[in-house]
């Protein structure tokens, strides 16, 4: 067993109900102090299909339980999340590295939420029968089967549950393969669950690399839906993973998102919230990373921009003062490193930060964000993930929305102007799954959530949620004709 501060984690899977080691372990380590705080049950293929055959045993008796006692149960996990809530923040900070103020003010609050909506939203699912010649039209969500959800390390638990809800909601039991950087809080949740009562079997975690244990998972004939939140590359293996048996997918991936500002825009909102990109030390697949400002206000907007950047706290997450921390692992702070020189190197210039902040030492990166960006430059083409930005002007609201469609993504945009006509007419040409007007981050979970072009397939959320984890069966009746 692990412990943080006074929690105490176990470290092993969780599989059918009980708590599962395997021969072999992994570090984890807190970005805060390079300290390792687990060695964590490295699982295989043979974790893999223990989970998968658990979570098929389980799924014949949880799929016949009725909406109501789904939903229950749900708020009932909910009711866990809230219990220990500060726990659960401590530990995904120190297990991830982000604030801990907002993981006590907004992630683990929203966590429980994302379990009580997808109860109450269950309850409510329907369509209205509707006739066809005389003859009755009835459609259904009937549970799909076992899901393989795999997340990310950049917000664990609460993009773990935007997956876990609505799966358990729809009837399906999970087997859930968290980050290998973050595994920490899926531990806890899966003993949130138990307390909750949850039947064995439901609920299933399995930890370790993505090619040891994760590639099986994808990879076995019994799952029937797959979730992943996670880079395009390793989308494309699980795809081709998936192909073998058909089995459906929903991929949200990499962004590359544009925050464009018209010299009609509220320029002090649009400062404040394009600061905002550095949030979760710029580890936010929706961050707006590439500026694209209106050309006669450019200048008065960088100053205003970089006086408010300097303002931003770097620092230990665990304080409640800090703005910034530190990135997730030494290989992914040398990945953005390598990002900045390279853009360095093309001529690209630094207006703030380029480089690591060497009075933290560690993992601390500088904020950062360049100008004198070639439109072809790596730096504007390729996500990464870290607390840079790029700045670019435009003349026209044609060659505004040109700019923001250039790259292969597709995930989100942001939009600032005082016109609610150049508002409806830009948000109509941008290609995203999400677009803000004069706001950012505003996520309802009844909205469709994705990415178009290579930030993506398929969408989540209300409807979209049950339309995926569920088979939507159609059953039509002709009128008359009964004995009794």
């Amino acid at each position: 067993m692990a412990t943080v501060g006074d929690v105490t984690i176990q470290e092993d899977h969780w599989i059918g109900g009980a708590r599962v080691s395997s021969p072999a372990t992994f570090d984890d380590v807190s970005p805060i102090d390079g300290q390792v705080i687990a060695r964590v049950a490295r699982g295989g293929a043979k974790e893999a299909e223990e989970a998968v055959r658990a979570a098929t045993k389980a799924f014949p008796a949880w799929a016949r339980t009725s909406r109501e006692e789904r939903a229950r149960l749900l708020h009932a996990i909910a009711d866990g999340v809230e219990k220990r809530l500060d726990q659960l923040a401590i530990v995904e900070t120190t297990d991830n590295g982000a604030l801990l103020r907002s993981h006590l003010r907004g992630v683990m609050p929203r966590v429980a939420h994302n379990f009580r909506f997808f109860a109450d939203w269950l309850v409510g699912l329907g369509h209205d029968d509707f006739e066809t010649r005389g003859h009755r039209n009835h459609v259904s969500w009937d549970p799909a089967g076992v899901c393989a959800l795999i997340t990310p390390w950049n917000a664990p638990l609460m993009l773990a549950t935007w997956k876990i809800a609505p799966a358990l909601a729809a009837g399906d039991t999970v087997v859930l393969k968290p980050a290998e950087w973050s595994p920490l809080t899926a531990s806890l949740l899966a003993e949130i669950t138990v307390e909750a009562g949850l039947p064995d079997g439901v609920f299933n975690v399995i930890q370790g690399y993505g090619e040891e244990v994760g590639a099986p998972l994808v990879a076995h004939p019994d799952v029937r839906r797959i979730s992943f939140t996670g880079s395009v590359p390793t989308a494309r293996h699980i795809a081709r993973a998936a192909a073998a048996n058909l089995t459906p997918l929903s991929l949200e991936l990499g962004g590359k998102s544009p925050l464009i500002v018209f010299a009609d825009a509220d320029l002090d909102l649009a400062v404040n919230l394009a600061v905002e990109q550095y949030d979760n030390a710029g580890q936010v697949c929706l961050a707006g990373t590439r500026l694209l400002v209106e050309e006669s206000v450019a200048a008065e907007f960088t100053e205003r921009f970089v006086a408010k950047a300097s303002t931003l706290r770097q620092g230990d997450p665990r304080d409640l003062a800090t703005d910034i921390g530190p990135n997730i692992h030494r290989e992914h702070v040398e990945r953005v490193d390598g990002f900045v020189r390279r853009a360095v190197a093309a001529g690209a210039t630094p207006v703030i930060g380029g480089g690591p902040n060497t009075d933290l030492g560690g993992l601390y990166y500088r904020p950062t964000l360049f100008t004198g960006v070639a439109p072809d430059s790596e730096i504007v083409n390729e996500e990464v993930f870290g607390p840079v930005l790029t700045l670019q002007t435009f003349r026209t609201e044609e060659e505004a929305v040109e700019m923001a469609n250039s790259t292969k993504f597709g995930l989100a945009a942001t939009l600032f102007t005082g016109s609610r006509e150049r508002a409806d007419r830009v948000t109509e040409r941008l290609v995203a799954g999400t677009v803000w007007v004069n706001c950012f981050f505003v996520r309802d979970l009844q909205a469709p959530f994705g990415g178009a072009r290579q930030s993506g397939v398929g969408r989540e959320g209300g409807d979209w949620s049950f339309d995926f984890y569920c088979d939507v069966k159609n059953t039509v009746t002709a009128p008359g004709g009964w004995n009794g």
